[in-house]
């Protein structure tokens, strides 16, 4: 025989369909019964089988009588796809539960101030509610850009930045920004403090990176015709309060970041401009009907929301 006319068979991708048809002939001893227990008609598993038997290039049954017979080999192949049949049954079951988001991992990323007001209620209720969920929580802040591993991510939205198209985001709130001060300060007594009034303060500075949030301020101060003056540098906004007891100076901050002041501090919101910064959440497209992850952004919703009735 000529080399070149021998079917080259090891190559050929098996079909699962006509495999599960071969293992339910060997199982059931008829092509009846297979095709009853498979709901096909007898033609259609005859018809799987013969396709099955050209693939693999092998005699698998013998017609013995008005029934057929496996060979060695259909009996073969049908007891060493047993192990193939299980993974592909487990890996069933693993989409099933992803899509109710009982099990495998949801990665949440979040900045500083929002993490202490909002995760811990969110997390507390997705723990109860997917016990099997892996959570994975990183601290974004340091980040420029959102990571492709994050499927729900809590930030601040930049000035002039379009969201990924991987991506589907959603509105949490606009936070508007406040002055904190000592309650000896002279404008401790107004309702509001104008932006262009703090021009000429000492300012602590609770932010050096030159990210959203700083950005937010600068443009409005920008907007009034001044750029703040730093007498003190500290890096986030839990640092700088305690400075601004020392009466060193103010310092701005974002209504959300504020938490509970020291004792002898107050706050008070800046207007004309009220510098805003608005917080999104960015959830990733390929993971948003997974149900722990809309329930995630429910959640979200529901404390900023209660959050937001609180302060009202």
């Amino acid at each position: 025989m000529d080399h070149c006319s021998v079917p080259l068979y090891s190559r050929v991708v098996l079909d699962v369909s006509r495999l599960r048809v071969l293992r339910a002939v060997v199982a059931k001893g008829s092509i009846r019964a297979a095709a009853a227990a498979l709901d096909y008609t007898p033609s259609a598993v005859s018809q799987q089988l013969a396709a099955l038997q050209r693939e693999t290039g092998l005699r698998l049954l013998d017609r013995v009588g008005r029934g057929v017979e496996p060979t060695a080999a259909g009996r073969a192949l049908a007891a060493e796809s047993e192990a193939l049949f299980r993974e592909l049954s487990r890996l069933d079951g693993l989409a099933r539960d992803l899509r109710a988001g009982r099990t495998g991992g949801l990665v949440i990323g979040y900045f500083a101030s929002a993490g202490a007001a909002w995760l811990p209620s969110v997390v507390t209720a997705l723990r109860e509610e997917f016990p099997e969920l892996r959570l994975d929580l990183r601290w974004t802040e340091v980040l420029d850009e959102q990571p492709s591993d994050l499927d729900v991510n809590v930030y601040v939205e930049a000035r002039g930045a379009r969201p990924s198209e991987e991506v589907v985001v959603y509105p949490l709130i606009d936070d508007p920004y406040e002055v904190v001060m000592r309650e000896d300060d002279p404008l401790a007594t107004r309702g509001s403090v104008a932006l262009p009034e703090l021009a000429d303060r000492a300012w602590i500075d609770n932010d050096l990176r030159n990210g959203a949030c700083r950005e937010v301020l600068l443009a409005a101060c920008a907007e009034v015709g001044f750029a703040p003056r730093f007498s003190v540098e500290m890096r986030d906004y839990r640092t700088a309060i305690p400075f601004v007891a020392s009466g060193i100076g103010i310092t701005v901050l974002p209504r959300l970041a504020r938490g509970d002041l020291p004792a002898g501090l107050v706050s008070r919101p800046v207007v004309s401009p009220t510098p805003v910064r608005r917080i999104n959440v960015a959830v990733r497209k390929a993971v948003a009907d997974h149900l722990a992850v809309v329930r995630t952004v429910e959640l979200l919703r529901q404390v900023v929301g209660s959050e937001a009735a609180v302060r009202a």
